[in-house]
């Protein structure tokens, strides 16, 4: 046995079935949730009421801290690696950087465009740099440090819903309106690839398995397909994932740590899960009474998924 064998052996996961707690708080739908970096400790969510809430999993389950600030509902959300800090953008036009604990928003970004996806840079010295996809076509990477436009990507048709990073934080993925997949050398402003195919349905979220060997593509015709994250950038025919409709809903695809399930909430508000190996449903079940738009697996609990929706709660399920 490998020794990483080993480790995933130790930490296998299991499908939830039964409702443990619902967080509410927000006045309107749930856009999106991250797990504080780590352990997950505690969850960050962003809400079409335009507030982002923190929220403690492991002990009380209260809401820690509410940040306001944004003007319209927030659309996306990310963490800095050490979760000290978080990115929001939100369709009041504006990006902000947050302080975790103390709740200020210690700077403010706008081109005056739509942002629908932000993204820091994951490499531990360019936490200052964070990417933004916007309706207008364009990928803005800025410096947090001196506020500006340090690169602009600029080569899909239409508004850009998804960035990836791959291969080492080299490369970065991006789709868009467009139906197209571009890949972009990180600080260059030509695509490498351009994946584009007739058939191909436009891919409004997307989502790396562990291991980082593939991007699983929500289809806006009802089915989740496999990329390989690196190298040629593959489409992998052999993966779908399919029995779910997402109604032109952005749902979320979600893996489990140990990567033998993969999950996607429907635009019904059931959560469904597929065996990887097999791509065979292997459960679904009612969680919310709207789109349920995302769903995340613990890093550490092995069977608690935690999933979010339009109709306002985000909830916690176990075995």
């Amino acid at each position: 046995h490998h020794r990483a064998d080993v480790r995933e052996e130790e930490h296998e996961c299991f499908i939830p079935k039964r409702w443990i707690h619902t967080w509410s708080g927000h006045t309107k739908g749930v856009a999106a949730i991250r797990w504080f970096p780590g352990n997950g400790h505690l969850l960050l969510s962003a809400g079409l009421d335009s507030k982002v809430k923190i929220w403690d999993v492991f002990n009380s389950r209260k809401c820690m801290q509410t940040y306001m600030g944004h003007a319209a509902a927030v659309r996306d959300i990310d963490f800095s690696n050490d979760g000290r800090r978080f990115l929001t953008c939100s369709y009041d036009r504006y990006l902000k950087l947050w302080d975790t604990e103390t709740g200020q928003c210690i700077s403010a970004f706008t081109n005056r465009k739509l942002p629908y996806v932000v993204k820091f840079n994951p490499d531990t010295d360019k936490q200052n740099v964070f990417l933004t996809g916007c309706s207008n076509k364009q990928i803005l990477q800025y410096d947090t440090n001196t506020g500006k436009v340090e690169q602009i990507y600029d080569q899909h048709l239409a508004s850009v819903n998804t960035i990836t990073w791959c291969e080492e934080n080299r490369r970065f993925a991006s789709t868009a309106d467009d139906k197209k997949m571009l890949i972009w050398e990180y600080g260059i402003p030509v695509p490498i690839k351009h994946i584009a195919d007739p058939t191909l349905h436009s891919m409004p979220a997307v989502t790396k398995t562990p291991n980082d060997k593939w991007m699983l593509c929500q289809n806006l015709d009802n089915q989740i397909t496999c990329y390989s994250a690196s190298d040629r950038f593959k489409l992998n025919r052999k993966k779908v994932f399919k029995g779910h409709v997402v109604a032109g809903y952005a749902c979320v695809p979600g893996v489990s740590p140990d990567g033998n399930y993969v999950m996607s909430g429907d635009s019904d508000g059931r959560l469904w899960f597929w065996d990887w190996k097999s791509c065979k449903v292997f459960r679904k079940m009612k969680c919310h009474d709207q789109v349920c738009i995302q769903a995340i697996w613990h890093p550490v609990e092995p069977s608690r998924v935690a999933t979010c929706s339009w109709d306002g709660t985000i909830k916690y399920w176990d075995q």
